[in-house]
């Protein structure tokens, strides 16, 4: 009976100290991959992305949570990170976990004439990964 009670008390301690602390969350990351040689709309598709992920997401993006990254995959990094994510060419995608949704159409289709319309799939996208 004292085992039990032992045991009780010391479960509900430990529980009571991780419920008071915040349940970490996950990393989401907007990857843009180009190659160093890169045409107007290339460079569209980054700007609109990186300025709609700081715009929309300020303080997740000030805090680590949310990233913009842009990766020349002409370079040795760039091509490392291309490589674990198996990407060849010029990308747009947001990423979360295991969870992996490629914008790069979307991208390429709004960015000259309909940046708004980008910025929303953007944010519906990465709305869907928030915890």
């Amino acid at each position: 009976m004292k085992k039990s009670i032992m045991f009780f008390l010391t479960t509900f301690m430990i529980a009571g100290i991780f419920a008071g602390n915040p349940v970490p969350t996950t990393k989401i990351e907007v990857y843009y991959f180009h190659f160093t040689r890169r045409c107007m709309t290339c460079q569209k598709v980054e700007n609109v992305s990186k300025k709609a992920v700081e715009t929309l997401y300020p303080e997740k993006v000030k805090s680590g949570e949310i990233k913009f990254k842009s990766v020349n995959l002409d370079e040795k990094a760039g091509e490392a990170i291309g490589a674990k994510y198996k990407i060849e060419g010029q990308t747009l995608i947001v990423i979360c976990g295991d969870k992996h949704v490629d914008l790069t159409e979307k991208g390429f289709l709004y960015a000259n004439n309909n940046p708004e319309k980008l910025t929303a799939e953007i944010k519906k996208t990465v709305d869907s990964m928030i915890k």
